[in-house]
């Protein structure tokens, strides 16, 4: 999987994982303000067991750090791999501290 690159493509509203011009998985999301919702991850069951998900996940989450952004992760494997990987831990906003957020501005 040396080629595969993640790609942001934010007219889908998704972050691809690409092998040349193939899309061989992708993690939908919503921008909200200062945050990206993670919706739901999928990968082409051709490549499935081949890192392509866990690649595709840091690759989007690197991107957010870059752009200074958060995450509310509700897709589950974004989730999974954020509790698995504690150095993106510091990305998180959580739906309870969005409701505080509301609830205090």
């Amino acid at each position: 999987m040396a080629d595969l690159r993640i790609v942001d493509n934010p007219s889908e509203g998704r972050y691809e994982a690409r092998l040349g011009r193939k899309v061989v998985g992708f993690s939908t999301y919503r921008r909200v303000d200062d945050r990206v919702v993670f919706i739901h991850t999928e990968t082409d069951p051709e490549v499935k067991g081949q890192g392509v998900a866990s690649t595709l996940a840091a690759g989007a989450l690197d991107d957010v750090r870059s752009r200074g952004l958060k995450v509310t992760p509700k897709c589950p494997f974004i989730a999974a791999y954020i509790r698995r990987h504690p150095a993106y831990q510091d990305l998180v906003v959580s739906v309870e501290e969005l409701r505080q957020r509301r609830s205090t501005g």
